[in-house]
């Protein structure tokens, strides 16, 4: 989908992915020291409100400029909008505003291997000494019995392609494994698996 086609689904008044912050970032995150982060393909800015009510000044960098938009108003009615800043911009060409960074968030940014690992590792370039990259995704292990994202493997990334995306980055891996999860459908909790990343740059 391209950055119209993702203005054309978020152009209503309900939050797409909630306003809820994602269990797997507020797990890995929570302990994390810094002042400045970046969450990539932040969407509406569940995850970065939470962040910017944690303490961190948060730029979220979206293609969509409706998410963006209703990300700004989210943030203002939690009452951090001073810690929030939206960059209007493509997850494998951004440009931020603030670098480097202390944290860079990327979750379910399901696009193909090839533009994950140049979004991983444009990300990578950013962030700090001591700094770190938490990830989150769908996995491809999903497809096998487990329910929720696409089903389209060019898209489920795995430990060996995040491992593969990380080369030459200079971060090092502290925690990347396939996570067992469950989420809501019609016909009740379903189970699913979710790939995480943790790295840590020296």
């Amino acid at each position: 989908m391209d950055s119209k086609s993702w203005d054309e689904k978020y152009s209503t008044e309900e939050f797409i992915y909630t306003k809820t912050e994602n269990r797997f970032v507020v797990e890995y995150c929570k302990n994390l020291h810094g002042k400045r982060a970046i969450d990539l393909a932040g969407g509406e800015g569940r995850n970065s409100v939470w962040l910017a009510k944690s303490g961190w000044q948060v730029e979220n960098i979206d293609f969509s400029e409706v998410a963006l938009a209703k990300y700004l108003q989210f943030a203002e009615a939690e009452q951090v909008a001073q810690h929030c800043t939206a960059n209007c911009q493509d997850a494998t060409s951004f440009i931020p505003q603030s670098t480097p960074v202390d944290l860079g968030v990327i979750a379910y940014l399901q696009i193909e291997e090839n533009k994950l690992q140049t979004a991983i590792r444009r990300l990578s370039q950013h962030i700090a000494p001591a700094g770190h990259l938490f990830g989150v995704w769908h996995s491809r292990e999903n497809l096998a019995g487990g329910f929720g994202g696409p089903r389209d493997p060019e898209v489920l990334p795995t430990v060996e392609t995040i491992t593969e995306a990380l080369e030459g980055t200079g971060l090092e891996i502290v925690v990347l494994t396939n996570r067992d999860g469950q989420i809501q459908t019609r016909e009740g909790l379903k189970p699913s698996v979710t790939l995480v990343l943790l790295a840590k740059r020296p």
